[in-house]
């Protein structure tokens, strides 16, 4: 059984608190964003994100499969090859997803100049 993370009584009673408390960590939305468009391999998320270290990348990418946004796929061969991918729970945000980057692009991009 594994360690929960999120208060039960405490979720349920927001559902805008609940989503970002799973969704909200700093390289989530972002590792959500980049799994959503292709499966990929840990190494290959370590370079598109290269601000983020390995333990933490570590860390969020277990936080999502154990919340079954994403599919972590182990392949018995020498060496280890590890996928990543979205759940169909986890393919239900990329909508939002797509919302939060229009908004984005539109709101914190263009208005720098």
């Amino acid at each position: 059984m594994r360690k929960q993370r999120h208060a039960i009584e405490n979720l349920t009673a927001c559902p805008m608190e609940a989503t970002l408390d799973i969704i909200g960590g700093k390289w989530k939305g972002i590792i959500l964003h980049c799994v959503g468009k292709q499966t990929r391999r840990f190494n290959e998320l370590n370079r598109l994100l290269c601000k983020v270290s390995p333990r933490t990348l570590t860390k969020q990418l277990r936080e999502l499969e154990q919340d079954g946004l994403i599919r972590r796929t182990v392949y018995p061969q020498v060496p280890p090859k590890v996928e990543y991918d979205l759940t169909p729970k986890g393919q239900t945000l990329r909508p939002v997803l797509a919302v939060l980057m229009d908004w984005g692009q539109e709101h914190v991009l263009n208005d720098k100049g």
